[in-house]
């Protein structure tokens, strides 16, 4: 059964997010390698990011881990003497560290395996600190190697690497071509299909092209992510707008 949504579905940005990402990335690579040879050839590439704040995507990313306890007062005999202390209102375990696996794709040259074009699809940790500033010393360091840049956020929440006050959407996708001075953004709404994106490649070779709808499409329908999802509940935070709210309830229970 397909996604009810035209376009990225919210329901997917929960605990679904991990295998969404990495299935997207397989996918995005699966679709690109066929236009892209013989000159060219994307690969999967795995780097580890330390989450050192997991607690921000308990109950969305991460399994619900609280411990709540209703407690009574407890006594404690001290001698002949009994004290009486409040009890916690919460007791919830530490969390250690979690080591993220993020997968990208990087389209290389068959001649020499030199980097051409790096495609990242954004994570939860790259969206708030301290991965935030971490992730934009990244796209730094790719500017500075004259590689093209594509970046794919399909998550509302956290805060994008790079904004615009003119902008309100729900996902965005950003291009910035190797030595360019600008940057190209498709802004999209929550009611809208994902684009058609150009993949640039070494100059004087044209764009190819990927269309990010139809890998999302495919992979919803393969790993049957509706048999996962319960649309009569609200989708993971951030709380949609009214207007979005009340569209959603109108698009899921049409009369």
């Amino acid at each position: 059964m397909p996604s009810p949504f035209p376009g990225m579905d919210p329901y997917l940005e929960g605990y679904l997010w991990v295998d969404v990402h990495n299935a997207l990335a397989s996918k995005i690579r699966q679709l690109l390698v066929p236009k892209l040879r013989p000159r060219y050839t994307a690969r999967l590439e795995i780097y580890l990011v330390e989450d050192p704040a997991p607690e921000a995507e308990v109950g969305i990313l991460y399994p619900d881990v609280e411990i709540m306890q209703a407690q009574r007062e407890r006594s404690t005999r001290l001698g002949e003497s009994v004290m009486v202390t409040t009890p916690a209102t919460l007791t919830v375990p530490l969390l250690n560290p979690v080591e993220i696996r993020i997968p990208v794709i990087e389209i290389r040259d068959t001649a020499n395996s030199v980097l051409v074009t790096f495609i990242e699809i954004l994570s939860p940790v790259n969206k708030r600190e301290p991965g935030l500033s971490s992730y934009r010393q990244k796209q730094q360091r790719l500017r500075q190697a004259q590689v093209h840049l594509v970046e794919i956020d399909l998550l509302r929440r956290g805060t994008r690497p790079f904004d615009h006050p003119r902008l309100q959407d729900a996902y965005r996708v950003s291009l910035t071509r190797a030595e360019a001075s600008t940057v190209d953004i498709w802004a999209i709404s929550l009611w809208e299909r994902l684009p058609i994106l150009p993949i640039p490649l070494r100059s004087p070779d044209l764009d190819t092209s990927l269309d990010l709808q139809q890998a999302l499409t495919e992979i919803y329908d393969e790993a049957g992510y509706d048999l996962s999802i319960d649309y009569t509940q609200s989708p993971p935070p951030p709380m949609l707008a009214a207007i979005d709210q009340q569209r959603l309830s109108e698009f899921l229970n049409p009369t």
